[in-house]
């Protein structure tokens, strides 16, 4: 995903010290059960859509946002998946980030998929039996967005 303005502005001030930041995800379904994935231009990955909401945005605003930039879908939000804290991840220029994701689940309300900006390298819809190779962010996500359970959050240990 492009660098947002915002976080080059941070950048300028604190170099590539570790920014803590909000993150979206979207596991979005259509009428037929398939769920929407786009291969990153970044790594070439299938992946579910995700984000960075802007400052001040909702993040069931930022993740409808994203899903549209990236895919031309429009959707509208469920529920909310899960909420994790992810891994500090450093990036090939050294910049260090740790996202908090907020997933939700979707429903495709229309427009066509389609790649609709640089991010990606293709989009599509995919039964659940026939999904591409994925890592686990996708792979768990897309599990707990099938799964009428509660929202999943890291168990808080000791308590």
């Amino acid at each position: 995903m492009p660098t947002p303005d915002f976080i080059r502005d941070l950048r300028a001030s604190i170099g590539h010290e570790l920014l803590y930041l909000p993150g979206v995800s979207a596991v979005v379904f259509d009428d037929q059960d398939r769920v929407l994935l786009g291969r990153r231009a970044d790594n070439g990955r299938w992946t579910i859509i995700c984000g960075i909401p802007e400052p001040g945005e909702q993040p069931a605003t930022a993740v409808v946002r994203e899903v549209e930039e990236e895919t031309a879908v429009r959707c509208v939000p469920e529920r909310i998946v899960l909420v994790r804290t992810l891994a500090p991840v450093t990036y090939p220029n050294d910049d260090k980030c740790q996202f908090v994701d907020v997933c939700f689940r979707c429903r495709a309300v229309g427009g066509e998929a389609r790649v609709n900006d640089d991010e990606s390298l293709d989009v599509g819809w995919f039964p659940l039996d026939a999904l591409p190779e994925m890592e686990d962010f996708s792979l768990s996500r897309i599990k707990q967005a099938l799964e009428d359970g509660p929202t999943w959050f890291e168990p808080i240990v000791g308590e």
